[in-house]
């Protein structure tokens, strides 16, 4: 039996891109190849000029999804929305995976019981075997026993949709993958471990990565308000150095504290000389506040001691190649990590509060808060290159679905692609009158995004790119995934994935019978359109 099945792969653009796709193909030698290879790239959008696109090696047939640089778990959700597969595998574009990986992501497939949502592929780390390893590389192989990472992982497609996919909340690599695995256990279903296994090099660094990785406590911030207090043992992840951090910060703290005290009891000089009751006061605060400067830079050279020796203990020994660069990295970061880790964690904290207004957070996804519709053959009737503002004709419906939109709270916009400004048949004014005369017969709108390039031009906001739905969004001061997009062609619902937006698609005779079979939703009517939202 042969598994539907497509493979995704969020990418940033990293070299390793094309060795992972080639061996993709060498591993389709001994099993079945899948119904699609989807490369999400999640590069950030260029200020301007044209998009660069990827190196995808030697793969022939792999279809590019761009998401804008929102992070893994917005490139996870374009990836396996974009498809049809039963299963959908996920991978990291920094491994590689074996000649027979294909067979047995089949077997594992096939083999899953029907409770069975999503299986975990094993994820090999190759280490240095004439020395021991580095920090960083201690860090990477901790990815061997990491319960439903997604560098090699497969989910039903039937799953991803019950639980509304990815929490695109997380904007880094960082529990986005323990989020979502809380959340299908939740819902009912079980996830396992296959036979199947992939490689993942080391990547190289510079001195500070384990510094800057100090940003995923607030990471960790929302999965608490996600999960509640014991989300850790909920999610498999160990316990954390944390608490060690805080009380290396709460030390240097006492430290500043007491010289402070210190210095300001010992630089007053009072016009007239102190009562023995002032003086006093004044020796206990000067003693006070050096013995607390004494305890407490005590207390912290300790543990920031200690901290060292721990990174330092497993790591290369002196005569060990890379044993002095390893020292220096771990001699600067490691005074640093427990300030950067403490300061991240609160950062998360107060912000999770202050924008979810308590400290639980609601679950994913967030409500409907705006609505986009696409221009010709969804709010009017589409005219080739319409440049006549008397030509403009709404179709049936059309403002009473807009007025109770806007009746309702909802925000309503309009994306559009115009390329016949690129082309040189209409003007930008003449299009300005017709988008004006659709603001007269329809009403207000809350934003108006446009693009006016044609396809050769390669910008990243004609649709099916993302770029006229996240500006809308950036305009509206809501998040992608609180809106919807409305249209009539394939572009539309291709943007609205890209971007992470809801979808329906309202066929017209101009509509291809494979973009219909494609879509997320179908409507036969602006009304019913906005009731499956």
């Amino acid at each position: 039996m042969t598994p539907s099945y497509s493979v995704v792969v969020p990418t940033v653009g990293r070299p390793q891109l094309p060795a992972l796709l080639a061996s993709l193909r060498d591993s389709w030698a001994e099993g079945p190849r899948p119904d699609e290879v989807v490369v999400v790239d999640d590069r950030p959008v260029p200020a301007s000029g044209p998009r660069q696109e990827l190196d995808l090696g030697p793969l022939d047939g792999v279809r590019v999804v761009r998401t804008g640089g929102r992070g893994p778990a917005a490139a996870r959700n374009a990836g396996w929305r974009s498809v049809r597969s039963a299963w959908v595998a996920f991978l990291d574009d920094d491994v590689v995976v074996p000649p027979g990986w294909a067979l047995a992501l089949a077997h594992d497939l096939v083999g899953a019981a029907a409770d069975v949502g999503g299986v975990q592929g094993r994820i090999v780390v190759p280490l240095p075997g004439h020395r021991p390893p580095t920090d960083l590389e201690r860090g990477t192989a901790g990815l061997q026993d990491a319960a439903w990472a997604t560098a090699d992982l497969a989910y039903r497609r039937t799953t991803l949709e019950a639980v509304h996919g990815f929490d695109e909340r997380f904007p880094r690599a960082y529990r986005e993958d323990a989020d979502v695995a809380l959340r299908v256990r939740r819902a009912g279903w079980r996830l396992g471990r296959g036979s199947r296994f992939v490689q993942h090099p080391v990547r190289p660094a510079n001195d500070l990565a384990s510094l800057r990785s100090q940003a995923g406590n607030q990471d960790d911030a929302l999965l608490r308000a996600l999960h509640g207090p014991r989300w850790r043992d909920l999610a498999e992840t160990g316990r954390g150095r944390l608490p060690w951090h805080a009380a290396t910060v709460a030390a240097a703290a006492t430290a500043v504290t007491g010289l402070a005290m210190a210095a300001l009891s010992g630089s007053r000089t009072p016009s007239v000389p102190p009562s023995g009751v002032s003086r006093h006061l004044m020796t206990f605060s000067n003693v006070t506040g050096a013995r607390l400067a004494a305890l407490g830079g005590a207390a912290w050279a300790a543990l920031t001691a200690d901290f060292l020796a721990r990174r330092l203990a497993p790591g290369p020994r002196p005569g060990d190649d890379g044993f002095g660069a390893e020292l220096r990295r771990m001699a600067v970061t490691s005074p640093l990590i427990p300030f950067a880790a403490v300061a991240h964690r609160a950062a998360g904290t107060w912000r999770w509060r202050r924008i979810l207004g308590g400290r639980g957070a609601p679950a994913w996804p967030p409500p409907l808060r705006a609505v986009l519709f696409d221009r010709d053959g969804t709010l009017v009737h589409d005219v080739p290159y319409n440049g006549d503002p008397d030509a403009v004709v709404p179709v049936p419906g059309a403002r009473r679905v807009l007025d109770a939109l806007r009746a309702d709270g909802v925000l309503v916009g309009v994306v559009s692609n115009q390329s016949a400004i690129g082309r040189g048949i209409v003007t930008a004014a003449q299009v300005d009158a017709v988008d004006e005369r659709v603001r007269r017969l329809l009403g207000p709108f809350d934003t108006w995004q446009r693009c006016p390039h044609v396809p050769e031009d390669r910008c990243p906001c004609r649709k099916p790119e993302p770029g006229l739905v996240l500006q809308a969004a950036a305009e509206l001061g809501v998040l992608p995934a609180e809106c919807a997009v409305v249209g009539d062609i394939g572009a539309d619902m291709g943007a609205a994935i890209a971007s992470g937006a809801r979808c329906v698609l309202v066929p017209t005779e101009v509509t291809r019978h494979e973009e219909v079979s494609a879509a997320p939703a179908v409507a036969t009517t602006l009304d019913e359109a906005v009731t499956l939202l």
